[in-house]
């Protein structure tokens, strides 16, 4: 079992910025995908962000890119998102997810753990 604690979100003005971390315990492998989503209100949970073990290989949504950057750091197990130029339409709960294996993927089926979501919140 993987274990993964979000942290790091808020209330913030549009234009700000953000930086979720997600923290990893239990049984780690070399070889997982780390990842973030997020689910508004009355919307599914979509894809936002992908990074390989290594960190060499990143995958964003259209939506985000150019404004979010994830990265991880896997001395201390830990999975951030950089959220720059934040909109309200960014508003919503953002989960962690690890997916054991080494490729890509943007659909949540495809993640094995989950974390338990932080709230992100972008006011106008």
């Amino acid at each position: 079992q993987v274990q993964l604690a979000e942290s790091g979100g808020g209330l913030v003005q549009a234009g700000g910025s953000l930086r979720l971390s997600c923290a990893a315990s239990g049984r780690t492998f070399s070889r997982q995908v780390m990842g973030w989503f997020r689910q508004a209100p009355g919307k599914e949970r979509e894809f936002v962000a992908a990074v390989t073990w290594s960190g060499g290989m990143t995958s964003y949504a259209d939506s985000v890119k150019g404004r979010f950057t994830i990265s991880r750091d896997n001395a201390k197990n830990t999975v951030y998102l950089l959220m720059n130029n934040l909109k309200p339409e960014d508003t919503a709960v953002y989960y962690c997810a690890v997916r054991e294996g080494v490729y890509l993927r943007r659909t949540y089926g495809e993640y094995d753990y989950w974390g338990q979501g932080t709230q992100v919140t972008v006011s106008s």
